[in-house]
């Protein structure tokens, strides 16, 4: 009976897999020829980013059997089987301002726009009209998310072991945690989709604050990770960064993990020059490191630093310590901690979010039906005295947050 049961488990899961990695065929389901397909867009008021592919696909065959392995094959097979279309010119429309584009090898097209006219304040997502002249003519359109005249700041978050437990560093249960696993148990971060919300919607509710998401995962993997948002009510769209495009328009090859990410921020940076920054990581990769160069080289841009204490090793004290003496020496704020619960109290007692959200984020935290500890305060430490805690041989605290001193106010 157990084995049964797992064959069947093994079988369902495979079948999962299938459909996830047919997906991308289903959305152009009745398309054949030449396809333009687009990923979401971003930018500012002054410039404007969108990047898509133009490819070549069979025919979907005609067959009333529209489920099961068969049907999923033959979309995997249309998949394979796309062929790119390199040297394809796309004209590109947004707000008066038009661009041609040529595709690369491989089929991409980037288009950056400078927008002659202004979008609505009120608006977030815009679209951007797509004309392809050849091989054959095709009409697309790609949307764009600019940031509203309400919004009060930028929240960069990686999303491996920050939002959805993958577990990078192996990478076998990565790829079944990813493809195979139910979407409803990919969140193993309880309280991280309702701090999300309470972020993107800012102490008033309405800022729509631009939520910028970053992973170490193949492009490939870009509608499943849509799709996981999706349900989870994550926001906002979402714009996502994955690495084999990273964020050089001239170089669409994979690179390491930590280029791709510090030259995302520093692009970020850029483009929002007049909005601080929230930089949400998790201990286990190269997020202290990255944000700590990060917050050295732009002092007073970052309002705060959330790190998810996914790993304890002594392998990790030194560059989280260094985190927290570049955080401490900006005047800005680190909170390392295990658990969403602690960054969204915080994140309350600073006005990144409003305090009923905290609420919120208790009752998503507390969803699963697991029996929650009752929570210590946290450790409130100077950066050295953080590098002690870490360095010594007794239990890390849960939650330590290191922030400047500020001075007592007169009596």
């Amino acid at each position: 009976m157990t084995t049964r049961r797992g064959t069947a488990r093994l079988a369902k899961g495979a079948l999962r897999a299938l459909r996830l990695l047919a997906k991308p065929v289903r959305r152009s389901q009745g398309k054949a020829g030449t396809v333009v397909e687009t990923y979401r867009g971003y930018g500012s008021r002054d410039e404007v980013f969108l990047i898509g592919r133009v490819f070549r696909q069979s025919q979907r065959a005609a067959t009333g059997a529209d489920e099961g392995w068969a049907a999923e094959l033959r979309d995997i097979r249309r998949r394979i089987t796309r062929r790119s279309v390199a040297g394809a010119v796309l004209t590109a429309r947004f707000f008066g301002c038009t661009e041609e584009v040529v595709t690369d090898r491989d089929g991409y097209f980037r288009v950056h726009l400078h927008p002659r006219l202004p979008s609505p304040p009120e608006a977030s997502w815009h679209t951007m009209e797509l004309d392809l002249a050849g091989p054959e003519p095709v009409r697309a359109k790609g949307r764009v998310f600019i940031p509203s005249a309400q919004c009060r700041r930028v929240i960069i978050s990686d999303i491996d072991d920050t939002i959805m437990h993958t577990g990078v560093a192996n990478k076998l249960k990565m790829l079944w945690r990813l493809f195979v696993e139910d979407a409803e148990n990919r969140v193993a971060f309880p309280g991280a989709a309702a701090l999300y919300r309470a972020l993107y919607a800012g102490p008033c509710g309405a800022e729509g604050n631009p939520m910028l998401y970053v992973s170490r995962a193949p492009w490939g993997l870009y509608d499943m990770l849509s799709e996981f948002f999706a349900m989870h009510r994550i926001p906002v769209g979402p714009v996502m960064f994955l690495r084999e495009w990273g964020l050089s328009w001239t170089r669409p090859l994979p690179r390491r993990a930590e280029d791709h990410k510090r030259e995302l921020i520093e692009r970020m940076l850029t483009l929002y020059h007049d909005l601080p920054f929230i930089l949400i990581g998790d201990s286990g990769q190269h997020d202290p490191e990255v944000y700590g160069q990060i917050v050295a080289a732009h002092p007073g841009r970052v309002a705060a630093v959330y790190i998810r204490n996914v790993s304890r090793g002594a392998d990790r004290v030194h560059e989280i310590a260094l985190l927290a003496e570049a955080v401490e020496a900006a005047g800005s704020s680190l909170v390392l901690a295990a658990d969403s619960l602690a960054m969204a109290e915080h994140a309350a007692d600073h006005g990144f979010i409003d305090r009923a959200a905290v609420a919120e984020v208790a009752r998503e935290w507390n969803a699963d039906g697991t029996v929650r500890e009752a929570r210590a305060r946290p450790d409130r430490l100077p950066a050295q005295a953080l590098r002690d805690v870490l360095g010594g041989a007794g239990a890390t605290p849960p939650t330590v947050i290191v922030e400047p001193a500020r001075p007592d106010p007169p009596a």
